[in-house]
């Protein structure tokens, strides 16, 4: 099942995260995020401030709706999102699933 399908599930702290090689795999499918030392991260450009913030609104909601919460930086018409999960101090599964639900929202609710 594609990540995009996927729901996030809560961790549990001292599951071990993600190898370096099990998340290469996975940012397969997210091909526009770049994998840090813990976590991934992506930028996103849009015409003005507004813009900008009417994606985190939707970021926000997606995030809070499949429980696991970004970083996000904003920049006037720059948005930069990490994500990692905090709890195991690396990345999880669901990194993966958000950054792939927050490209689905660029094409859906931005027209990116």
């Amino acid at each position: 099942m594609k990540l995009m399908e996927q729901k996030c599930e809560p961790c549990r702290g001292g599951t071990p995260p993600l190898s370096r090689q099990d998340a290469q795999v996975m940012l397969s499918e997210i091909p526009d995020w770049t994998l840090k030392e813990s976590s991934i991260e992506r930028t996103f450009q849009f015409k003005d401030f507004k813009e900008s913030m009417k994606f985190v609104g939707w970021v926000a909601m997606t995030a809070e709706e499949q429980g696991h919460h970004p970083d996000i930086h904003i920049y006037y018409n720059k948005v930069r999102i990490e994500l990692s999960t905090h709890k195991i101090n690396g990345l999880s599964k669901n990194d993966f699933i958000l950054a792939a639900k927050i490209d689905d929202l660029l094409k859906t609710r931005m027209g990116q």
